[in-house]
This record gives structure tokens, sequence and C-alpha cells, in this order.
């Protein structure tokens, strides 16, 4: 484990701002909504705040904050954070993040993981909390060769957690986290105690579709839009992320949109995403993309593992998951598998949530929900 600080250069900055400054623009959408993509006002307005007032040094301040490492597993550099618990009988706890995700994420919630009284929660439910940054994403390596798909990553996650002296875990995944938790789960059942998932990855059911609960109905729905209006950004990564990272890699602006637009459609932000996040908290997230150039890298995941991943969500998944489970289904998260359709595949659910708000970053759009449901759930485990 070498330890490990974010530290920017100055000129990079610079050179950040000196782009957005000569970013050349398209025109202006056709229509007066979001359905073409990030409108122009909205993101020039935005990229201007970015160039003239975000302060990148008091975000990199916060995410020092937290102690970080890197540490080399299979050939590659892994970044991450570890933060360990004052309290003595804390649970070792790694949280798995995804596209377009980022250590960031994790703000809101490491205090009241790893210190609870200090949040007026009980230190019966602390947390050691290991934080591991994917390849290709943030501050970890980016792979030179094919091969790191979410079975790997799961066999790298395992072996971090033993260099890190934690013989038995839990484990919370989201977005492609939830991929490498279940897959850590079924590789190694002895070690990983219990997993939490927002959401658990299981496909409808075709026994219920005679059957459907009004959610159900709902969920079904939402597949078959996604796959017609929101799924270009996954078919251009997992078919061609090289061809797409040279734009992300060489224009903050395009960066930028290619993030924020899912910031909007996956919270529940009633159609802005600044109703659930400020701008310093979008800009955060993408700069994580930005700085380390993870354009191309990031996106290679998709190329990697979404087939089979997407078949997982839409069709079946081969083998079950029989270490005890916890589920939060957030009501702006896609997919959103019904309990009864999650049972299927993971065979020992002993908690289950539906968040009343939320989306897909729930630990920084909800945190509260967050923290309460991990608390929640290892608590039946520990």
């Amino acid at each position: 484990m070498r330890p490990f600080r974010i530290d920017v250069p100055e000129d990079e900055l610079a050179d950040l701002r000196a782009r957005l400054e000569r970013t050349r623009w398209p025109e202006r959408e056709t229509v007066d909504d979001w359905s073409q993509g990030v409108p122009l006002g909205y993101l020039r307005d935005l990229c201007r705040y970015w160039a003239e007032e975000y302060d990148w040094r008091a975000a990199e301040a916060r995410l020092n904050a937290l102690p970080q490492f890197r540490t080399v597993i299979g050939g590659l550099d892994v970044h991450l954070a570890h933060v360990r618990s004052p309290h003595p009988g804390a649970f070792p706890l790694v949280l798995t993040n995804g596209w377009p995700g980022s250590l960031a994420e994790y703000l809101k919630v490491t205090g009241p993981l790893t210190d609870p009284p200090a949040y007026g929660g009980d230190a019966a439910d602390a947390f050691h909390l290991v934080l591991p940054t994917l390849p290709g994403y943030g501050f970890s390596g980016k792979p030179d060769r094919a091969g790191w798909d979410v079975h790997r990553i799961a066999d790298a996650w395992l072996e971090l957690m033993e260099r890190l002296g934690y013989e038995r875990f839990g484990a919370h995944g989201s977005d492609w986290g939830t991929s490498v938790t279940t897959s850590m789960a079924q590789r190694a059942p002895a070690r990983v105690a219990g997993i939490h998932l927002s959401p658990p990855i299981a496909a409808p059911d075709p026994a219920t579709f005679d059957d459907l609960t009004e959610a159900e109905r709902a969920a079904l729905a939402d597949l078959e839009r996604a796959a017609e209006w929101e799924d270009g950004y996954s078919a251009q990564q997992s078919t061609r992320p090289q061809t797409l990272g040279y734009g992300l890699v060489d224009s903050p602006a395009a960066q930028c949109a290619w993030i924020v637009e899912k910031y909007r459609a996956w919270s529940d932000c009633d159609g802005h995403p600044e109703n659930a996040f400020t701008r310093d908290e979008l800009l955060d997230a993408v700069m994580l993309y930005w700085l380390p150039r993870t354009g191309a890298s990031s996106a290679r995941l998709y190329w990697e593992s979404i087939r089979e991943v997407q078949k997982w969500f839409t069709e079946s998944a081969p083998g079950t998951v029989d270490v005890p489970a916890g589920c939060s289904i957030y009501p702006k998260e896609m997919p959103r598998p019904s309990r009864r359709w999650a049972a299927r595949r993971y065979t020992d659910i002993r908690y289950w949530n539906e968040a009343k708000k939320g989306g897909h970053f729930a630990a920084s759009e909800q945190p509260e929900s967050f923290v309460h449901d991990l608390r929640a759930f290892f608590r039946l485990i520990r």
C-alpha cells in the first residue's frame, strides 16, 4: 500500500480553463427540453461557471481528507480510500460504484458510516470502509490490454480485502458495483458475509407476466423506454469506446455534457440536475474523469461486460447468489426488479426497501437513506 494524495498541477487547471474558453459550440437544440441532450444554454452557463468560479482546490481538499492509497493488483495500479473507524468491532465494508460515479460520490456518507455516534447513531453500526476505484477510472491505472471485466475486478477486490487484512467482510454495489459485488459473493461466499445492492441485478420473471403489480408494469415500461431513448451512451461505450474517447479527453465541454446528462436522467431531480445536486457536486464528478483523462478507459468496461450484464437484468442470469442480501430500490433507478423477481437469483434476501425518493447516485443524492439501509441490513449479519 503506497500512500496517495491528489495533487493536480496548476498548469492542468490553467489548460482546462483555456479549453473551456475556446469551446466551439454547436447550434441550440430544436426542442425546448432535454430530449435531444443537454440544452446549449444550460451547458454554456455551467461551463462558464466551471471556468470562472468552480474551486477544484476545495474539492481536492475534501477528497484528500480521506486516507488514500495505490497498490498493484494483477499488474495494475488500484487506487482506493481506506477509512478506518475509531470504534472497536467496526465491520469491514467495501463499496463499489460505477459510471459515471467516483470517489466523490461517497463524501457525504463516509463520516456517518465510520463514526455513527458523531452523527447521532450507534457505535455498533460502525464500518471500516474500503472505497476502491475501478480500473480505468479516476486515479486507478488504465488497463493496457483487454480482459478487465466485472469478474476480474471482483477477483481483484477479493485480493485487495485480503491484503488489507479483512478475511470476512460485507460488500455494497451500485451501477457496475452491483455486478462486481454479486460476482464477489459467488466467488468467495465463505468470505463475503453479505451484500447490499442498489439495485439487485435480476431479470423480470415471465411467469409473473399474467399477474404483474403496478410497480412491475412500470419497471418493464421503463426498460422498454430506456432501450429506445436512453441507451445511446451504452451502445457507443460498449462498441467504440476508443472513438468516443478522443472527444471526451480533448474537450471538457464534451466530457461535462456526457456525464451531466446522466446525472439529470438518473436522479430524482424533477427534470433538472441542480434540483438534486449542486453545481460543484456535478463538476466534482466531471473533474474525476477530466483530470485523469479517463473518457476512453472508463468506457472500455462497457466494451468488456455490458452485453453479459444487460442479459442479467433483461433476460436471465446463470447461477444463484446464496449469501445474505439486502436490496434498496430507488424510484428513479433503472432497472427496478421486484422482490419476487430478485429472489429467483438472490436466494437469501434479508432486507428489502423501496425508497420514496432518490435515484442512481443514492450515496450523494439521498445520503441519509443510503446510510440507513446499509446499517439496517448489515446489522442482521455482522
